[in-house]
């Protein structure tokens, strides 16, 4: 879900490379897969057709695994899961400005948040509420089920103020956060994965967000999200999203004082960071998995609340389309709740959905 990614100026060397691609399936026919860009004399020119989502690499979670079982002094096997990891020295590796200076705001807002016991009311709690619902619905309604899978579509008007209410939860712009979530689909779960769990727990609940080299090295760059870089909105939100959150941070102060901007700010985006950091690491790590869908995706019934809903994600990896990702009644999906608002409104339209058939084939199949 965490998607804090490069940056649109640091382009793959891959770039002139077109992406494998998936058709429509019988467990994901309204998939959506999207074409690459050649980069010719330095300008970016994109192909004309947009396909629909991308094919799984030959190379599976189960070849991933098969290899982590060799008898090593390097491979360890995370506890209470079958996830046997690779050690990997993380700091044995070269940092660079991307690096730098998202460690520095993650460590900046840490930081804040500390004030907190020191600076409490009820108003700057309230404030930390609301600003985590905006910011954390933006992530899961707008970056993911709306731009990375395109479960549904909404009036521009409104899909872009969803997008920006996503830039507020500190996890890039929509540019870069779709692009490697596209990726990890692509490549769930391998050592092609953004934040494969295959290189340990901290290296997919936070870490890989400062190896930004090493997913250009191993994906490739922005061509993925050829539909939204042809878009002026999402290239201008590229540019200034931090600017958003400077600006709201002003505000915040303006209003509140310091109590706000330690709540508002702080806490808040501590809060929703570690919510998506927890669910990125832990979906792919323990719970369940009732579709066998070739990765170690899982569904962690305890992460339901406080991602959205975001953590059915066996689910939402066996159905990747869906705009629902709770698919039984019991199970707790906010962001779909609120999906089912808009569509009751006439705001969304095209809301895909698993049907009977979907979960009949794919079970056929398995």
């Amino acid at each position: 879900m965490v998607s804090l990614s490069t940056s649109l100026k640091s382009l793959s060397p891959f770039s002139s490379a077109i992406l494998s691609t998936r058709p429509p399936s019988k467990h994901n026919p309204n998939n959506l897969i999207f074409s690459s860009y050649n980069k010719p004399n330095s300008k970016l020119h994109f192909t004309k057709r947009l396909v629909v989502a991308c094919k799984k690499p030959t190379f599976t979670a189960e070849d991933a695994l098969r290899e982590t079982t060799l008898t090593e002094e390097s491979h360890r096997k995370v506890p209470f899961s079958e996830v046997v990891r690779k050690k990997r020295v993380f700091w044995e590796r070269r940092w660079n400005y991307w690096d730098v200076s998202r460690a520095i705001g993650i460590l900046g807002v840490h930081l804040l948040s500390l004030y907190a016991p020191f600076h409490f009311n009820w108003s700057a709690f309230r404030v930390a509420v609301g600003l985590s619902v905006i910011a954390g619905t933006g992530i899961t309604l707008s970056y993911h089920r709306n731009l990375s899978h395109r479960s549904f579509v909404l009036p521009k008007w409104l899909e872009y103020l969803f997008a920006w209410c996503g830039t507020l939860a500190f996890q890039g712009d929509p540019i870069e956060w779709v692009s490697n979530h596209r990726y990890h689909h692509q490549y769930s779960d391998t050592d092609r994965d953004p934040h494969t769990p295959l290189h340990g727990f901290w290296f997919s609940y936070f870490l890989w967000i400062f190896d930004t080299g090493s997913i250009l090295q191993n994906c490739g760059g922005e061509q993925n999200a050829a539909d939204l870089v042809r878009q002026p909105f999402y290239r201008f939100l590229q540019r200034t999203w931090i600017l958003n959150n400077l600006a709201l941070s002003l505000l915040l102060y303006i209003f509140g004082g310091f109590p706000f901007l330690v709540w508002g700010v702080g806490v808040r985006t501590v809060f929703v960071l570690h919510s998506t950091f927890l669910m990125t690491a832990a979906s792919h790590t323990w719970g369940t998995q009732p579709w066998k869908t070739g990765d170690l995706s899982k569904n962690t019934w305890w992460l339901a609340i406080v991602t959205l809903g975001e953590s059915w994600h066996n689910n939402h990896h066996a159905f990747e389309f869906s705009a629902r990702h709770g698919l039984e009644w019991w199970q707790i999906d906010i962001t779909w709740y609120f999906i089912r608002l808009l569509q009751a409104l006439g705001l969304a339209t095209n809301v895909k959905l698993v049907t009977e058939a979907h979960k009949q084939r794919f079970t056929c199949d398995g």
